[in-house]
């Protein structure tokens, strides 16, 4: 466990969970297209405050939404869907879950890059159906005007100095002998509007620029400066966004000797 993971478990991050724009819709009716075996069971790992696993409940018999951070899980519970009688989540590091397969799908959407991914794997490859697909989805906003005046102002208060922006981690994975990749997509664009204050609690939501981290004048600094780079590109007070997402799948294999070779860290 990195420091920087360890942010997720703050209650404030966990809130600031709600500002990240959800997935387009499209991400779930792909999701629900890889599943070929019954039962028709998931397995959300990183679930988070359940992004995925609440939409995706309702289309499918069972998901079981794992996460190390109690008070991710608590946010999930509270938020909409979140109380589904076929939605199991579980306060637990996704290598020492309790499972309940077989799983016709593990899905995982910006956490995988946190985990350990040899014991990762030898503890899900066991659980799952035949023809199961383990999908990384990541997703955000794409073409953002204001980005160059603002990746300064990120980078002078991130606590992460060595991210990569052309790391791929489903591309990591492979390369590390654990996922057969099979397919890749990126979504439509969707439209999405946030205004400026949302979006600036979004940004606390990230491991590297948590509030946790940063002194008081430090983040009133912090948002100041967001909120001036911002703002000449709202319109009372609101953003016009895309956001597409990316997913990438293929089938998990058992790792070959000892497990627990820690997964590089490259993401906020």
């Amino acid at each position: 466990m990195t420091e920087l993971a360890a942010t997720f478990q703050y209650e404030a991050v966990a809130e600031a969970y709600r500002f990240r724009p959800p997935y387009p819709d499209e991400v779930f009716d792909r999701l629900v297209g890889l599943i070929t075996d019954e039962p028709r069971r998931v397995l959300d790992i990183g679930a988070g405050e359940g992004a995925i696993a609440r939409p995706l409940a309702p289309r499918v018999e069972w998901v079981d939404a794992i996460d190390f951070s109690q008070h991710m899980v608590d946010a999930g519970r509270r938020r909409t869907g979140g109380d589904q009688p076929n939605l199991r989540w579980q306060v637990s590091p996704i290598e020492k879950a309790d499972l309940d397969g077989p799983y016709a799908l593990v899905t995982a959407g910006a956490s995988i890059h946190w985990m350990p991914w040899e014991e990762t794997f030898a503890r899900i490859v066991p659980h799952l159906t035949p023809n199961a697909q383990l999908v990384v989805i990541e997703h955000g906003a794409v073409d953002e005007p204001w980005l160059d005046e603002l990746l300064p102002i990120l980078e002078r208060h991130s606590r992460k100095k060595t991210h990569d922006p052309s790391f791929n981690v489903a591309d990591a994975i492979r390369e590390r002998g654990l996922l057969e990749l099979t397919g890749t997509t990126r979504t439509a664009r969707v439209a999405y509007r946030q205004s400026v204050a949302d979006y600036i609690e979004k940004l606390h939501s990230t491991s590297s620029l948590a509030r946790e981290l940063m002194t008081a004048d430090e983040a009133t600094s912090f948002d100041r400066s967001v909120e001036q780079t911002l703002s000449p590109y709202a319109q009372d007070g609101v953003l016009d966004l895309s956001i597409e997402a990316q997913l990438s799948w293929g089938r998990p294999t058992q790792p070959p000797g000892p497990a627990g070779t820690a997964a590089p860290e490259h993401s906020a």
